[in-house]
């Protein structure tokens, strides 16, 4: 998909979202119920990503944006005997 494809797409998704949000006060309890389950699924899902990009770019680098040296693996390897 092109990025004009993928604007035009995002546009008519917002411009559908926002007419439900236009009709919403005059819908019914079910329309208006089933409307919020689905805006909270979509703000948790976002949520979640949110949090495991955050602590998966934590656990690779420290605050200041510098790798953490002390949680690289090291390989052990076996002791030669003579």
């Amino acid at each position: 998909m092109s990025s004009e494809g993928f604007l035009k797409e995002m546009q008519t998704i917002g411009e559908k979202f926002l007419l439900k949000l236009q009709k919403l006060p005059k819908a019914d309890p079910v329309e208006i119920v089933s409307f919020c389950v689905v805006l909270l699924f979509i703000v948790t899902v976002l949520l979640l990503m949110i949090i495991a990009c955050s602590c998966c770019c934590y656990s690779c680098c420290s605050c200041d944006g510098r790798p953490d040296h002390r949680r690289r693996k090291i390989q052990v390897r076996p002791i030669a005997h003579s």
